[in-house]
This record gives structure tokens, sequence and C-alpha cells, in this order.
């Protein structure tokens, strides 16, 4: 669900509504149309947009800046909030970094460097507003469009997107995702009980799940059940064997409990993961 307008986004990011209008058509996103045929772009758009503002600034080549928007678009992550990413530049790449991992879509030399929890904050207003317009034509909305909405509620506005996932899964009980971001969203306010219920709600619904089952292992560890985390992490690697911070946790619950050639194993696949040897 796309809800910032071209005047929105001109604010937000310091353009023009014809610049705003003329990154869209030439090819850098794809927004959505409103009802009157005005364009409507999501906070994924937005960061899409404040990276190909510092990229034209920097006098890149439009071919090149298209090659680095779409691979960064496809390589931002998805069902799950984007406010802890930062955007940066090194030499000739741009740097998506979350604290922990970090990924390169392919650029060329540039100067950049922005917190996306920035862009969040003064979003902020304008995600409210979207989900009080929301609330207006709640029964034309599916569990899938609330979703959509929690989505991109999360960054700017993290208790609005909580109660939009309750609204899907009011609709739809059975939205795996929705359980899983509603978890996390409840984690992260301390409700790790509640938190847990959910994750098991979406790895009933989803068994292979493995953002399910990995927010499982931690909520376990901080509610003391480390053996149960172990299991919780290592159903997760069954489903995703790359999965390197689930290797790195068990292979920390392991060197607790003792089990010191299972913590090697597990922190030789981590190193191998992030290339960290």
């Amino acid at each position: 669900m796309k809800g910032y307008t071209s005047r929105d986004v001109a604010k937000l990011l310091g353009l023009t509504v014809a610049q705003v209008r003329g990154f869209a058509r030439d090819g850098f996103l794809t927004p959505g149309r409103g009802p009157r045929g005005e364009l409507l772009f999501s906070f994924q758009d937005l960061v899409i947009l404040r990276t190909a503002k510092g990229l034209v600034a920097a006098r890149i080549p439009t071919r090149r800046i298209r090659r680095a928007l779409r691979r960064l678009r496809t390589e931002l992550p998805r069902g799950r909030s984007l406010a802890e990413l930062r955007i940066t530049a090194e030499d000739d790449r741009i740097v998506v970094s979350d604290g922990e991992s970090t990924w390169s879509p392919e650029s060329d030399q540039m100067q950049l460097d922005f917190a996306i929890s920035d862009l969040a904050t003064r979003a902020a207003p304008m995600a409210r507003r979207a989900a009080r317009a929301a609330r207006l034509v709640e029964q034309d909305l599916s569990a899938q469009d609330w979703y959509d909405l929690g989505l991109e509620l999360e960054v700017a506005a993290p208790i609005e997107a909580r109660d939009a996932y309750r609204r899907a899964l009011e609709l739809d009980a059975h939205h795996a995702d929705a359980h899983v971001n509603l978890g996390r969203l409840l984690h992260e306010q301390g409700l790790v009980e509640e938190a847990e219920r959910h994750y098991r709600l979406a790895l009933r619904e989803s068994p292979e799940h493995a953002t399910a089952a990995f927010n499982l292992g931690i909520a376990l560890e901080d509610l003391g059940r480390p053996a149960d985390a172990i299991d919780a992490y290592r159903a997760a690697l069954a489903t995703d064997p790359r999965l390197a911070d689930a290797h790195y946790n068990v292979a920390r619950l392991y060197e607790k409990a003792g089990k010191k050639a299972a913590a090697l194993r597990h922190l030789s696949s981590y190193r191998r993961l992030t290339g960290d040897e």
C-alpha cells in the first residue's frame, strides 16, 4: 500500500514536485496510482528516491544510477523494518548496512551517507495520516492491504503498524508474515511472551518460516530458555543454512552449555558466511 504523494515526497526530500515525477518517469522506481490517477509512493520508494537524489548530485551517469537503484530496490529487506539501515558510499560502491551485516548494490564513485531512521522521523506525520485514512475505508481493505500498510508504517509509526498487523490477523488469522512482524514489534516493546505466541502461530501456519524460527530463538533466549532457543535456531537453519546470525547465536549457546565441538562447527559456518575467516 502506497500513501506518499508527489508533494509529500518533494517536501521530505528537498526536491521539486517536477523532479519527483521526473525520477518516476525515468524508471528509477514504479509508484502506484491513487483514485484520481495521482502518483503514490511507498516508504521504500522514498529510500530509493533519497538515494537517487544523492547519486544525481554526485553527477553519476544515468545508466549507472538506474543499475544501482534497480539492485538496491531488489536487495532492500522486505518483511521487516528499514529503520535500522544506513546507506553510504565506499569508493565505487553503494553500501547498505543494518549494523550487523553489509551488502553492496553496484554503483560508481559518489558521496552518499544517510540513515533511513532520519527519513523515517520526518515521514512519521505522513505515515500516521495514511493510518487514519485507512481506518476511514477499513471495510474495503483486505488482510493483505492491512499487512502492506503495517510494512509502510513500521519505520515511521510502529504503534500504528502494530495495529495494522492486528487488523490483518483479524481478517486472516493464517497470515504467517503478519504474525512474525507483529511478534517482532511486541518483542521490541518488551512483551516477549506475547511475541513468542505470535512466532509459534506463524510457524504453525508456515513450518519452514526461517525468520519466525530465528525470532523465536531470540525470544526464548530472552525468556531464559536456552535449550529451547537452540532448537528454534536449528529449525531456522534447517530451512535456511545460510542464516549467519543463527549460526552465531547457536554457537554462543553451545559454548555456554559446554558443547565445544558443536559451538566451533557453527562458529566456523558463521565466519565462512560472513567472510570473517
